[in-house]
């Protein structure tokens, strides 16, 4: 009982500095992206899907984004990158994660959260990024078509670049549609202070 109340009483006497230095230390990592179309700074939330952070983190460290385009770029929808190279070919990844979609992190604009196939724990590096609120890709429960699409990061900075790449021109390549005219290139993703 004693060290409760002890425990209890430096807390308050610590107040909201202790607060602040408790906060910074669970801070989310930040990356920054560069394209051929400006820089795009986002958040990863590593306090709500950690093990889709971590995978993410994963590829930028290994350099797999570099020199990937954003493939599929629908206005007002969202764009999607990571995964195909400019001449269409698609990247080896590793093994798919589990999705860790939550009914709390919705797909808003700007927000970034994983693609997949219709199986809910098929992403692996494929990313995109809402350009505007899809509530359809939510999570609302775990079954297949409830499962949505996890949402793991925030465009802290740069959503004007995100605006000019939605706008861009599209075509299709042989079976993908929405592929821009001029490729929108992901020179890199690296982490960064923040």
């Amino acid at each position: 009982m004693r060290a409760t109340l002890l425990t209890t009483a430096a807390l308050v006497v610590l107040g909201a500095a202790g607060a602040a230095a408790a906060q910074g230390a669970g801070q989310n990592p930040v990356v920054l992206m560069k394209t051929n179309m400006g820089e795009v700074k986002i958040e990863l939330f590593a306090d709500k899907a950690p093990e889709t952070v971590k995978n993410f983190l994963k590829y930028s460290e290994d350099k797999f984004y570099d020199g990937t385009i954003f493939h599929r770029v629908i206005d007002n929808f969202m764009i999607q990158g990571g995964g195909f190279t400019p001449d269409m070919e698609q990247k080896k990844t590793r093994a798919p994660i589990k999705n860790e979609a939550r009914t709390d992190v919705p797909n808003e604009r700007g927000t970034l959260a994983m693609a997949r196939t219709g199986d809910p724990h098929s992403a692996t590096a494929q990313f995109f990024i809402n350009v505007k609120d899809n509530a359809f890709l939510n999570h609302k429960d775990k079954t297949r078509r409830g499962y949505g699409y996890c949402v793991f990061g925030k465009v802290v900075e740069g959503m004007d670049v995100v605006d000019k790449i939605k706008k861009v021109p599209t075509k299709k390549v042989y079976v993908h549609g929405n592929v821009p005219v001029k490729p929108v290139i992901i020179q890199s993703v690296r982490k960064v202070e923040n």
